[in-house]
């Protein structure tokens, strides 16, 4: 998923788990490389979203129903990029 705020645009990843973490547990190392060339891929198609400020969120959630009381968690994973 893309996103755009008034500043930055944002590529985020969802990552929906009973627990959080294993939600956090599920960014690996392949998925970081994935979502970088989705994004790379994204901009080449769109050369004037070349925003000065790009980020990289990653959003942990817990669907609903799960018996786990954890909280939701929500990462910011740009500096793991």
């Amino acid at each position: 998923m893309n996103c755009r705020s008034s500043r930055a645009l944002v590529f985020v990843e969802v990552k929906a788990r009973d627990r959080a973490d294993a939600a956090a547990e599920a960014v690996t190392e392949r998925t970081k490389r994935r979502i970088v060339a989705t994004a790379e891929l994204w901009l080449a198609h769109h050369p004037d979203d070349n925003e000065p400020d790009i980020r990289f969120d990653v959003m942990l959630v817990r669907p609903a129903g799960c018996r786990n009381t954890s909280p939701t968690l929500s990462m910011r994973a740009a500096e793991d990029s």
